[in-house]
């Protein structure tokens, strides 16, 4: 197979379409009859898609099946015994996938259902994509038969865990419907949530609402604005096809390329799409607008307004203090969840930009001098030129730091509470040390004391913000989260911790 480099990007990043969810005719559950491996790369090439993998049910024999293809035809080729249709055919097969990065991995189903998209590095043989499935579980006879009912099989956590382990990409499919590891829908689970969906091992998650803004947006869930879901997910959509075009029946059975994500790269490879799922940079997805106008999400941003990870400022001068407050932001993000703040913007989405003025390249400047020389410890935050509305804009991304508590100036520390920045005060101040230890992988308590062990979670329908508390015989460290009303627990019970949706 004439697996050749495909084309690379230009010395700047350039956005890039993808569809990482497509099954192929080696899914039980496909749809359409004598489609075949060349009629998806073309149908690929007609909606203008960059990257796609084929994620069949709980197998690789679709992209085992299309490589035994070309390898059979480049035999032939060889052996100078190529009919005009077979050279054709082959030549097709070569100048697309020179043209558009196709992608092997599997749509895995993990214990109770739930299924998970591994998208696996191109230098991955077919035999280790095999092999990885029987590591999760699944039974050597179910290998080829891509079905979705293939028995117990490893839990979700693990599965996450092994298929990072292995160098791939981690996707949670289609997380808010049927399947999807946030447990849209059910009114039980609420820890179980947290973990499917806060998992180091989880790199991104799937939906089917990316371009749905609001509140009840699953992107807005899992912003990391939840004190329940501090890590921010980032989130993506697929087109989940199981049909080559859309059913002219159904519109909403979509075909390949019918719902497609695009992604910010320096070139066209995994190696580069590998980077993006493992950075915290969230302006680099976004969902695709066939229009000609492309999703803005800074006025997106706008219209949510701010809150606990995001904030906007439309003035930047020190005169008024209004650099000073930029700097506290950052801190305070920095200090509680991460987020994004927006400069050259007024919070009022209806408002224009105001932008940067005559010289946007020395407010940048500017605005990053700050930061580094008022935060301590250094903070590594992304300080970068945006477009929204055609002006130019800054915007500080602020990764939720590992070395809390950061202060300005040496001694001010601030917290981000709902829309709000504000001084902390010495809990908060101690919860953050702690925090900051745990991080480290270290314990801390009072000299010569044994800090007691939490309660075990409850599960109540009643339940309130109260303080919670682990003694020590001399220290109480009092900590910010949910506990039951009815129940002294000390970690939050399953109905607290679910949150809403």
């Amino acid at each position: 197979m004439a697996r050749k480099r495909r084309k690379k990007g230009p010395p700047n990043d350039q956005w890039f379409k993808m569809d990482l969810h497509l099954h192929t005719p080696a899914s039980s559950d496909f749809q359409q009859e004598g489609v075949t491996y060349l009629e998806l790369l073309k149908e690929a090439e007609r909606k203008n898609l960059d990257i796609i993998a084929f994620t069949d049910h709980n197998t690789v024999n679709g992209y085992k099946t299309m490589v035994e293809e070309i390898d059979d035809l480049e035999l032939l080729e060889r052996l100078g015994r190529l009919a005009p249709d077979e050279e054709q055919r082959l030549q097709e097969y070569r100048r697309l996938l020179e043209k558009i990065l196709v992608l092997k991995g599997f749509e895995f189903t993990a214990t109770f259902g739930f299924h998970i998209l591994g998208i696996l590095p191109p230098k991955t043989s077919i035999r280790d994509l095999e092999f990885l499935l029987l590591q999760l579980g699944l039974p050597p006879d179910k290998l080829d038969s891509g079905a979705t009912d293939v028995g117990a099989t490893t839990d979700v956590l693990s599965a996450y865990q092994i298929i990072n382990e292995a160098g791939g990409i981690v996707i949670g499919a289609h997380a808010n419907s049927n399947h999807g590891v946030a447990l849209q829908g059910m009114r039980f689970g609420g820890q179980t949530r947290i973990a499917f969906t806060q998992d180091e091992n989880l790199h991104a998650l799937e939906v089917t609402d990316l371009d749905r803004q609001g509140k009840n947006a699953t992107a807005r869930f899992f912003d990391g604005s939840k004190p329940e879901y501090p890590r921010r997910m980032r989130c993506i959509q697929g087109s989940d096809s199981h049909r080559l075009t859309r059913d002219p029946h159904n519109p909403k059975n979509l075909g390949l390329g019918d719902r497609v994500t695009e992604i910010l790269l320096p070139e066209l490879s995994f190696e580069a799409l590998y980077a993006v799922f493992n950075g915290e940079d969230f302006a680099c997805t976004r969902p695709y607008r066939a229009e000609a106008r492309p999703f803005d999400y800074i006025q997106a941003a706008r219209e949510e307004g701010p809150n606990i990870v995001q904030d906007f400022h439309q003035h930047y001068s020190k005169r008024g203090g209004f650099l000073d407050s930029i700097v506290a932001d950052v801190c305070a993000f920095a200090n509680t969840n991460g987020g994004a703040l927006y400069i050259g913007v007024p919070e009022d989405p209806r408002k224009p930009p105001t932008g940067l003025g005559n010289a946007p390249t020395r407010v940048l400047n500017q605005l990053r001098s700050e930061i580094e020389t008022r935060i301590t410890p250094a903070l590594a935050v992304t300080v970068d030129l945006q477009d929204t509305l055609g002006m130019k804009v800054v915007r500080i991304a602020v990764p939720r730091g590992n070395e809390t508590p950061y202060t300005v100036d040496d001694s001010k520390i601030y917290l981000r509470s709902e829309a709000e920045t504000t001084l902390a005060v010495r809990d908060e101040i101690v919860a953050m040390v702690k925090r900051s230890f745990e991080a480290e992988g270290q314990v801390l308590s009072a000299p010569g004391s044994t800090p007691l062990a939490p309660a075990p979670a409850a599960s109540c329908s009643n339940h309130l913000p109260l303080p919670m508390r682990f003694q020590h015989r001399e220290l109480v460290w009092k900590l910010p989260m949910l506990r039951c009303a009815a129940e002294p627990a000390i970690t939050p019970c399953v109905t607290c911790a679910m949150g809403t949706w």
